[in-house]
């Protein structure tokens, strides 16, 4: 009953240090992504923006950027 009770008061402070943890994480690295409605037919704006390129890159650039994304994304990439 004492390592319940050690265990239950060392678990508060790290519940807090986890949810602070887990709100920085969240909102830094989801603050670069294109947050919006999606078009029923992608245009090249939205392309663009998805992509982080501009809407008037040429195809070496879209490639790049989307390969990028795409190994990023991948599931066998950890």
């Amino acid at each position: 009953s004492i390592s319940g009770r050690y265990a239950f008061n060392l678990w508060k402070p790290l519940e807090q240090a986890f949810t602070e943890t887990a709100k920085r994480i969240s909102t830094s690295s989801l603050s670069s992504y294109y947050k919006g409605g999606f078009e029923q037919k992608m245009s090249r704006r939205e392309a663009g923006l998805i992509l982080g390129v501009s809407p008037s890159a040429d195809k070496a650039k879209i490639r790049t950027a989307h390969r990028r994304i795409m190994i990023l994304n991948h599931p066998d990439k950890g």
